[in-house]
């Protein structure tokens, strides 16, 4: 490849005499002379103050510059935002949470193709900006490595954030003393990273590096490690390699490599934000992926990792005995992979594979294939006249395959979370929480107080709560999610009331509620959306743009027909 073909972006902002403004620009910022005739690679950080998942990202960014400087390029960092799940968790705040995914992928887009960069290394830490990275590389389709911030080091006494959030309902309920619920508060999060469980942010990464977007074992190191510093210099290094061989993110992105990803989240017994995330990336990568794609991988592929929320394990304790890479080696010889997909690494998934050393014989991690956690996914995809598009159960079967309760509606997270730590909630309710859907919030906000307090309360066997809002990777227990039509769009979990039975049956995946046809009819007629407080700026705006959720709640709008 000639000089000027590795510099395809970036000698159309520096080449020539009529670009002598934007050489002067850039010698402020610390080019020199010779960095004109190298590849420029940009470094999108997420770094911040504004949560422990970040705050460690800048240095992260610093270590991925110079891999790309020592490799031949030129690296500049530039910024995006992130917005902290759990700190706003549970408050209005939150409704900007899914929004932020999309206010990144725009972000990054933005300041690559306006800066002109040959090439992205993308560092992101929590559960919005990784995806968003990920979708805008997809965008731009220039030579890309994703890079995973880390997963945080287990708090005093193995705790995470989501002993937090149950800590609350065990306090509320008189389980823990003040002292004892303030230990907890106190002791959870030591440090940088993000949260400790197969949440939504480990399982993000594993799925990314699944889909082929990150080097080996990226998912799988501690925020605060050598192993992290030396990923990220060897991302600089490799998005160079990519530069020079011409590989670009839709030649990685394919449906096999999405498929894999599936596979991966399946085996981890992964956050149900992934389904709504990975059929985002797809979007952007105008691959064809829906929520049937879960249901047919799912039916295949075991739940395999015994890990928090449902299971017993940390995300550093899978680090200790190997990572993800031993499973997927599993996977792949077990065929439940794909291994002639290409990867960032300039290889394929099997070539990457193919000297790792399995797990230790004494471990207790990750279950053999004779005796999974789960025989098929936990992930559950359920239709029925309740979600006639759809939804997105999180079934490990601990909580049972089968639910029927009578229905307590609540308009908003709020209203229900009061209720749960009130003691109104009893054995056998069917917590309806609507309006909080991409267009009702807006925003989509996850569940994860209410499922945190119903945990702490000790009702998790004896309650279930659907939503057309979505869950935390951290929400366990009898949860189903992105109920779709949503309730702002007149769906039939919006005509809910009080004292339905509604049955759950994960078996025959189905979601429905015994009501007759005319009686619901006739609700539908009577029907009439709730008027919103919100009317500008970026919540409004994501309302009018936003999809449905069984189609990834993007922002993608119709082509432009001259």
């Amino acid at each position: 490849m000639s000089e000027k073909e590795l510099r395809r972006y970036s000698r159309v902002v520096v080449d020539g005499d009529k670009q002598a403004p934007s050489r002067a620009m850039l010698r402020a910022v610390g080019f020199e002379e010779d960095d004109f005739q190298r590849p420029q690679i940009g470094i999108a950080s997420t770094w911040s103050m504004v949560t422990p998942c970040n705050m460690h990202i800048g240095g992260l960014a610093e270590e991925a510059a110079k891999g790309a400087n020592e490799a031949g390029g030129k690296g500049v960092i530039f910024n995006t935002i992130s917005v902290s799940d759990g700190i706003s968790m549970g408050t209005p705040g939150m409704r900007y949470s899914l929004v932020s995914r999309e206010i990144i992928a725009d972000s990054i887009e933005a300041v690559t193709a306006a800066e002109g960069f040959d090439g992205i290394v993308a560092i992101g830490g929590c559960d919005k900006n990784m995806p968003a990275c990920v979708m805008a590389m997809a965008r731009l389709n220039r030579p890309s490595v994703f890079v995973y911030g880390g997963t945080i080091k287990p708090g005093a006494k193995r705790r995470d954030i989501i002993s937090v959030f149950e800590a609350v309902g065990a306090r509320s309920g008189g389980k823990i003393s003040k002292a004892e619920f303030l230990e907890v508060e106190k002791t959870a999060i030591p440090g940088p990273g993000a949260c400790g469980g197969m949440y939504t942010a480990n399982t993000m990464a594993s799925a990314i590096e699944a889909l082929g977007m990150s080097l080996a074992n990226s998912s799988a190191q501690e925020a605060v490690s050598s192993d992290k510093m030396l990923d990220c210099h060897r991302a600089g290094e490799a998005v160079l390699n990519l530069i020079r061989e011409d590989i670009k993110p839709l030649d990685i992105m394919t449906h096999k490599a999405f498929e894999n990803a599936i596979s991966v989240v399946i085996a981890l017994g992964g956050s149900t934000n992934a389904v709504l995330h990975l059929l985002a990336i797809a979007r952007e990568a105008d691959v064809e992926l829906s929520l049937d794609d879960f249901t047919r991988i799912g039916a295949k592929t075991p739940v395999l990792a015994d890990v928090k929320p449902s299971g017993k394990y940390l995300m550093s304790e899978l680090i200790e005995i190997g990572g993800i890479l031993p499973l997927m080696k599993r996977m792949l010889d077990n065929g439940l992979l794909h291994g002639d997909c290409m990867t960032v690494t300039g290889n394929t998934l099997a070539e990457n594979l193919a000297d790792v050393e399995d797990y230790p014989a004494d471990q207790d991690v990750i279950k053999d294939f004779a005796s999974p956690i789960k025989a098929d996914s936990h992930l559950i995809i359920l239709y029925g006249n309740l979600a006639p598009e759809g939804a997105v159960a999180k079934i490990t079967g601990k909580e049972g395959l089968h639910f029927e309760g009578s229905a307590r509606v609540f308009h908003s997270e709020e209203e229900a979370l009061q209720a749960i730590l009130d003691d109104s909630i009893k054995v056998g309710d069917v917590i309806v929480i609507r309006y909080e859907g991409p267009k009702g919030g807006p925003g989509m906000r996850e569940m994860l107080s209410p499922t945190g307090a119903i945990m702490g309360k000790g009702l998790g066997q004896d309650v279930a709560l659907i939503t057309d809002g979505r869950f935390s990777g951290g929400s366990h227990g009898f949860v189903v999610g992105h109920i779709t039509p949503e309730a702002a769009m007149g769906g039939p979990i919006g005509l809910v009331e009080n004292g339905d039975t509604i049955r759950i049956d994960a078996e025959l995946r189905e979601i429905t509620i015994a009501v007759d046809e005319t009686i619901m009819a006739r609700r539908k007629e009577q029907w009439k959306r709730p008027k919103s407080p919100v009317t500008r700026g970026a919540l409004a705006k994501y309302r009018s743009a936003v999809s449905s959720a069984s189609e990834g709640a993007v922002t993608i709008p119709p082509a432009w027909d001259d």
